[in-house]
């Protein structure tokens, strides 16, 4: 498997190119399978403070996907360090904190926190957070912004520093691009799209906060395109993100100019699926005596 399935993304080299999304995992997972089977772990997003996250009912399935406004719940970064971070110690496989805050400042805090911590291989900064300090425009719309907290980061960790990129923005290559510049050494995309549910007999929202994030099989073809057009203007890897559910989809985004996926939604009614998509890939690889390293970008028009 691991002459096939060996990628390195940024600093780090993976077994294979499958983790698990940010936000759809958790340390009971190793109740169904060994988790160092994975090519990496990615944790749930931390914040400075715990966040009791948004009121119910913030979860509706849809016909093709899911809804979410969770508001990223979490015991914040002391408690992290603490006691949570610890149940790393039984795990072979790259260990990537995903964290996130209002403030730069907050960030580049969280960051000399962490840095602390021998448990740590890297960093997914999840930028789709409110910036206060920019009147509340989340971090990952804006370019410069981009460049100044990546590249304030850059300068405070040698591990792998990966930039979760969101798709509701105008241009997502250009902040790509402004990540790069500042340091960041992968990126991840994408996050969630915007999106919402109505019960058409009453009128009521089905997500108490309304608009929430919309993930699952229906976003792959826009995770697709995007995942290629950021590809032709960065030289940085990419974990590519949205709507994966099968080793088709992963041979999809690695044409498409990926370097690594994460399994997200499509855990939830499958917990093993991340296992069978690593077998099924290895399987595929083996039968055709393909390297991934060799198809990836290489979409054909």
């Amino acid at each position: 498997m691991k002459n096939l399935l060996t990628t390195k993304l940024g600093k780090l080299t993976l077994q294979n190119p499958i983790t698990v999304a940010s936000g759809t995992f958790s340390f009971e997972m190793k109740n169904f399978y060994d988790l160092n089977q994975l090519g990496a772990i990615i944790t749930k997003t931390i914040t400075p403070e715990p966040k009791i996250g948004n009121p119910p009912p913030r979860i509706y399935k849809t016909k093709y996907g899911m809804i979410n406004s969770i508001g990223l719940q979490n015991p914040g970064i002391k408690h992290f360090l603490e006691k949570d971070i610890y149940e790393y110690n039984e795990f072979t496989c790259p260990r990537i904190i995903s964290f996130s805050s209002p403030k730069i400042s907050a960030f580049e805090l969280m960051l000399e926190k962490l840095e602390t911590s021998d448990l740590v291989d890297g960093y997914e900064v999840n930028v789709s957070c409110p910036n206060v300090e920019n009147e509340g425009i989340a971090f990952g719309c804006d370019a410069s912004v981009i460049y100044n907290l990546t590249s304030r980061l850059s300068k405070k960790t040698d591990k792998e520093l990966i930039i979760k990129l969101s798709p509701n923005v105008t241009n997502i290559a250009e902040i790509a691009k402004a990540a790069e510049l500042g340091g960041a050494t992968a990126l991840s995309l994408i996050n969630t799209l915007y999106g919402m549910a109505i019960d058409w007999k009453t009128g009521k929202s089905f997500i108490k906060q309304g608009i929430g994030g919309y993930s699952g099989p229906a976003i792959k073809p826009i995770a697709v395109a995007l995942v290629h057009k950021v590809s032709k203007e960065v030289k940085i890897p990419i974990i590519a993100v949205g709507g994966i559910t099968c080793f088709e989809d992963v041979l999809e985004f690695i044409y498409s100019g990926a370097t690594a996926v994460a399994i997200g939604t499509a855990q939830f009614p499958n917990p093993l699926l991340p296992i069978q998509i690593i077998k099924d890939l290895n399987d595929y690889c083996t039968l055709n005596n393909i390297r991934l390293s060799e198809i990836k970008g290489k979409v054909k028009f």
